[in-house]
């Protein structure tokens, strides 16, 4: 059986979605799937019409090219029309629930106009229990027998990196934007005098909110925005950081924790969304209104006193979060959807 991927989110600056793309895509391969990757360098995916221009033309003209069976539009989005049936991953409904302040078109794009087409989509992946009973809250003409909870895998490679703690970085992976809430870390750093924050992700105009509060609270030395940044250095601050912070508003799945867990970096989360589901018992998850509860948690990670936990528990989260059992499973799906059809 051959499968179309939609790989189109590697291309450029790849986030939490590019690298779903390609740890499922080698997974695949590894038990014996015959995945065909689908995109265009050419095209920018993040530019609204390349994005749209790709979704609904180059897409289904690629994948009626390359002789599947059917085709896997991994990045939440699908074409119209589809000479073969449809699986699709929705990572969150994130812009259906906190991306207000986004253009209207992209909203109704990503959000409305893509819910409606997973009605006719034969199978429905979320990244966590979360997520699907997000997805059927906006939506109760999604059938719910077809929407499956397969948690993604983190790379092997996050796994074998942690050396020795820098006593003083606080690491908050992931692009900067107001779901992410980057500025409650910077807001408790007035209570952290020894620590830094470092900031790994594209940006967007909420950054320059983040700018500002920095230098409000006179804390603006001890704030890095790195941008994007190579694999090898993320895996280096993955390494040597002293904790990882995801304080977001708002996580279908929550990447960064998932990766820190698997690296046995201390990790303190928020309680919101599916992070709490993430991180299990494996991390700290408090309440985003508890600035006490955060400042004891990342201070107590600096100095250490979380160190034995994290690595204890590494080899279970890398269990957890393994990209064979994601394929294993994901590959049933294939199965049951070429059997129904």
């Amino acid at each position: 059986m051959r499968v179309a991927f939609d790989a189109q989110l590697t291309v450029g600056t790849a986030t939490g979605i590019g690298e779903y793309v390609r740890g499922l895509v080698d997974a695949l391969r590894d038990v014996g799937e015959d995945v065909v990757e689908l995109r265009d360098r050419r095209i920018d995916p993040w530019r609204f019409d390349r994005r749209v221009l790709w979704d609904q033309v180059l897409l289904p003209q690629a994948a009626s090219r390359s002789g599947a069976a059917l085709l896997h539009c991994a990045s939440g989005t699908v074409p119209l029309a589809s000479s073969m049936p449809i699986v699709v991953t929705v990572h969150d409904v994130a812009w259906m629930r906190v991306q207000r302040h986004a253009r209207w078109y992209a909203r109704r794009y990503f959000g409305a106009f893509s819910i409606a087409r997973y009605r006719r989509a034969a199978a429905v992946l979320t990244d966590s229990a979360f997520s699907r009973a997000e997805l059927l809250d906006v939506s109760s003409r999604i059938d719910a027998t077809r929407v499956h909870v397969i948690a993604p895998g983190v790379a092997s490679d996050f796994a074998r990196v942690r050396r020795s703690s820098d006593r003083q970085t606080i690491l908050a992976v992931g692009t900067i934007e107001p779901r992410k809430n980057l500025e409650h870390l910077i807001r408790l750093l007035p209570r952290l005098p020894h620590a830094r924050l470092v900031a790994v992700g594209p940006a967007t105009p909420y950054r320059d909110a983040c700018v500002a509060a920095a230098r409000e609270l006179g804390v603006a030395d001890r704030v890095e925005f790195r941008g994007y940044v190579p694999r090898g250095a993320l895996l280096d601050l993955y390494a040597t950081a002293a904790v990882a912070a995801a304080p977001s508003l708002y996580e279908g799945f929550g990447y960064a924790a998932a990766q820190a867990l698997c690296a046995g970096l201390p990790c303190v989360v928020s309680d919101r969304a599916s992070l709490p589901e993430v991180a299990g018992s494996d991390a700290l998850a408090v309440a985003l209104e508890d600035a006490d509860g955060w400042a004891g948690a990342l201070s107590s990670a600096i100095d250490g006193e979380r160190d034995g936990i994290a690595a204890a528990s590494r080899e279970r989260c890398v269990r957890r979060f393994s990209w064979s059992a994601c394929a294993a499973k994901v590959r049933e799906i294939y199965r049951a959807v070429l059997v129904d059809r």
